[in-house]
């Protein structure tokens, strides 16, 4: 085996991770697989003989890859577009399983961060590289990659609004209500509805094209029953310090429903679509 093949076997033994790696900087699989080809190109035209540690080796090129992509899509402010690629494997499925992994909530606050507070936190929390080689790749001291970590993951964790026991119990009536909505069972969303519950939506949210209010426990489970697919890409998040749904297609937040759980039942469910208020929300993760 010469040089290029045996480099090239050790590339593709390491390809799932480094994706892996790369889609939680990116969040776009189709992103992820070109950074994890782009940094083969700068790996292959090196002197990988040299190289003690080829794993961490092949991170720091990745992870530099990635940061550059970041910036630049910020610089663009450009979203990414996800397309299915035949000869790699990208598409739905694949997007769908690794959102799974990573957390549909957490993809929603990543793509809140700066590229490097984003790569710092990736690089760290998950793939626990020490501060000083994160240092290295984006351009910081040991010491400000440490910080950047660390305010990355305060927005992780975000801020409860109420006391523990309180939000422990509405993430229970949260966490049934979505998974009555998956299941499509109606009996079971009534049991964590107020028989005077309502349901609002914005034009996005609406099957109408404008603002809608249904009011009645029995209409407000029937319309959740009714989105029993769009509840399976959906998951529980702390929003605004207090529990509610982010329906997360594609890894982009593009709908938000917030609970107003008062007594151990929900009496108010809000949907929102529209973009500005999407992003004057703070989304965080349960820990």
């Amino acid at each position: 085996m010469d040089e290029h093949d045996w480099l090239a076997d050790r590339y593709e033994t390491s390809r799932p991770r480094l994706r892996a790696m790369a889609y939680r900087m990116l969040g776009s699989l189709s992103d992820a697989e070109d950074a994890v080809q782009e940094a083969w190109i700068h790996a292959v035209g090196a002197d990988a003989e040299s190289v003690d540690n080829l794993e961490g080796w092949f991170t720091t090129i990745v992870a530099r890859v990635c940061l550059d992509m970041l910036r630049s899509r910020k610089s663009r402010r450009e979203e990414p577009l996800e397309v299915e690629d035949a000869a790699t494997g990208s598409g739905p499925e694949q997007e769908a399983v690794l959102a799974d992994s990573v957390g549909l909530a957490l993809l929603v606050v990543l793509d809140t961060m700066a590229p490097a507070e984003r790569v710092a936190f990736v690089l760290h929390d998950t793939f626990g590289l020490p501060f000083d080689e994160i240092a290295a790749i984006t351009g910081r001291t040991p010491a400000a990659a440490r910080q950047l970590a660390s305010r990355a993951r305060r927005r992780v964790r975000g801020a409860p609004a109420v006391p523990e026991a309180r939000l422990a119990r509405q993430r229970e009536v949260a966490e049934a209500f979505l998974a009555a909505s998956r299941g499509g069972d109606l009996g079971a969303l009534l049991a964590v509805l107020d028989p005077d519950a309502e349901f609002h939506a914005d034009a996005g949210a609406s099957l109408t094209g404008a603002p809608t209010t249904v009011r009645g426990a029995m209409a407000v489970a029937g319309g959740a029953r009714a989105s029993s697919g769009r509840a399976r890409q959906s998951e529980v998040a702390l929003i605004n310090g207090t529990p509610g749904l982010v329906w997360v297609p594609g890894g982009r937040l593009s709908l938000v429903l917030l609970f107003t759980i008062p007594d151990g039942l929900i009496t108010r469910v809000e949907a929102i679509t529209d973009p500005e208020r999407l992003a004057e929300l703070e989304i965080a993760v349960w820990s």
